[in-house]
């Protein structure tokens, strides 16, 4: 399947084909094949808004920021070599450090892909440092009973629950291998129990790629896919 077919079925299955048809995001990446778009917020859907304000497309998004999604809404939006789907209500802090490639996700749903480099995610229930990765996160929010749902689908990790740092495990993976739950919930014997592949496929992620001029490890090796 050629570039263009492949991009085409990717935007279609994350809902970016409105009533008006194709959006200026499919548009823009179309048009430039295998090279990046622009940084900034590509596609809005519903209440999202950037330190409080509403936002609009196109606006940059960079150390500092807080992107908040409101119910049935949904942003896209690319930061250097890293692209995000962050999905409806969801609350996600970049940190005011540039130099320290700090995420955090407060409290939702979001899909990622970063580039070459050392990033570092804090959720409810753990430290997540990862390099070259596309990774999907549920967050439940904080408490004892906090639970976040972590799928490295691919790249490396070193990931460290909160409630138990004698668990911190470091792996790699190269199609969805070894998605987990994370718990702070004391009375669990294990803090990290294995999960399935949810609310996440591999279209979204070759979208994602797609945005920063790269395809995804798993892109063309047959199998099944998600």
């Amino acid at each position: 399947m050629n570039l263009r077919r492949r991009l085409l079925k990717a935007f279609a299955a994350a809902g970016l084909f409105g009533p008006a048809g194709v959006s200026g995001l499919i548009q823009n990446a179309l048009a430039k094949g295998n090279v990046p778009v622009a940084p900034g917020l590509h596609k809005l859907r519903g209440a999202v808004t950037v330190n409080a304000r509403p936002a609009r497309e196109g606006q940059l998004i960079g150390p500092g920021d807080t992107v908040v999604t409101g119910p049935g809404s949904q942003a896209i939006y690319v930061i250097g070599q890293d692209a995000f789907l962050q999905r409806e209500g969801s609350t996600i802090s970049f940190g005011g450090d540039a130099a320290q490639n700090l995420m955090r996700v407060v409290t939702g749903k979001i899909l990622s892909v970063f580039g070459k480099g050392s990033r570092t995610i804090q959720v409810a229930t753990a430290t997540i440092g990862i390099r070259g990765t596309g990774c999907y996160i549920e967050d439940e929010g904080a408490g004892a009973k906090a639970r976040t749902y972590f799928c490295l689908c691919y790249g490396g990790v070193e990931l460290t629950p909160t409630a138990a740092p004698h668990e911190r495990e470091s792996y790699s993976t190269t199609h969805h291998d070894k998605p987990m739950y994370i718990y702070n919930d004391m009375k669990m014997p294990k803090m990290m129990v294995p999960a399935g592949v949810v609310n996440h496929s591999d279209d979204e992620l070759e979208l994602l790629e797609s945005l920063v001029g790269r395809w995804p490890p798993f892109h063309g090796q047959g199998g099944p896919r998600y």
